[in-house]
């Protein structure tokens, strides 16, 4: 990967506008290039049509939840570098387990920490101290 040829893509899947605006602007100021979709329809082909780096998921979306979505990303070999974060007001460690059983490569409970959020994405793309 070339040093600062783009801006790593964050696509978030979330139906609530307040989480969803707040996830856009952190992902900006963070130095990404956020994407919203706010309903599980269509995800999937967005996803292989865009490709992002990661994927700030919901877990209970309206019509298709988050585990459906992910389990379907992960069948598709195309996407196996597409991180997903799973995010859920349930964070049960149930929850979680659940999750990363079915391909998550992250999990966080809402409502989370900015601080918090800000590490796993960075792990999750591994970011460096940007140097």
């Amino acid at each position: 990967m070339a040093d600062g040829a783009r801006k790593p893509r964050v696509l978030i899947i979330e139906d609530e506008d307040n989480i969803a605006l707040a996830l856009d602007f952190l992902m900006s100021r963070e130095g990404f290039e956020p994407a919203r979709l706010a309903t599980g329809a269509g995800a999937i082909e967005r996803i292989r049509r865009e490709h992002p780096d990661l994927v700030l998921l919901d877990v209970m979306l309206p019509d298709v939840s988050g585990y459906e979505i992910c389990q379907e990303v992960r069948a598709d070999a195309d996407l196996a570098d597409v991180r997903i974060l799973l995010m859920t007001a349930r964070g049960s460690a149930l929850e979680r387990r659940k999750g990363l059983a079915l391909g998550a490569d992250g999990f966080i409970a809402k409502p989370f920490e900015i601080n918090e959020l800000r590490v796993e994405v960075q792990r999750l793309l591994g970011a460096g101290d940007g140097g």
